[in-house]
């Protein structure tokens, strides 16, 4: 990848009470059914804990490799729904609103998300009902 290219990773920094290992650089939709765009840098090991969004959401893996796991209500716990989804370099992967799932990340990993209006993050719990 070209020094142009790369300079639009430049400045992704860190954001309080996220995982480590994770940096971004963001926009801020004027539109209010707008999207909000993300550059994403995760650290390979680094992950997300079982999570889902208001809106529908999109990630194209730029560079990397990461793991996606669906997660559905089976009484008062979250199991495994299907296999994990694998991206790599040049995938692109989608979450319906409310979808709960995590991601790993095995590779450093360059992301573009791209999340329908602004983006939201709800944490959910394995055991909550």
């Amino acid at each position: 990848m070209s020094t142009p290219v790369r300079s639009i990773w430049d400045p992704c920094v860190p954001v309080p009470g996220t995982p480590a290992g994770f940096t971004m650089r963001t926009t801020f939709p004027t539109n209010p059914d707008g999207v909000e765009v993300m550059l994403e840098q995760w650290e390979a090991g680094t992950a997300e804990p079982l999570h889902s969004h208001p809106g529908d959401d999109m990630t194209v893996v730029v560079e990397g490799k990461m793991v996606v796991q669906f997660f559905r209500r089976v009484g008062g716990t979250l199991e495994p729904d299907g296999e994990p989804l694998v991206l790599s370099a040049g995938q692109a992967g989608y979450v319906a609103a409310g979808r709960i799932h995590d991601a790993r990340y095995l590779e450093p990993c360059r992301l573009v998300y791209v999340h329908n209006r602004a983006f939201g993050f709800v944490a959910a719990e394995k055991g909550a009902g």
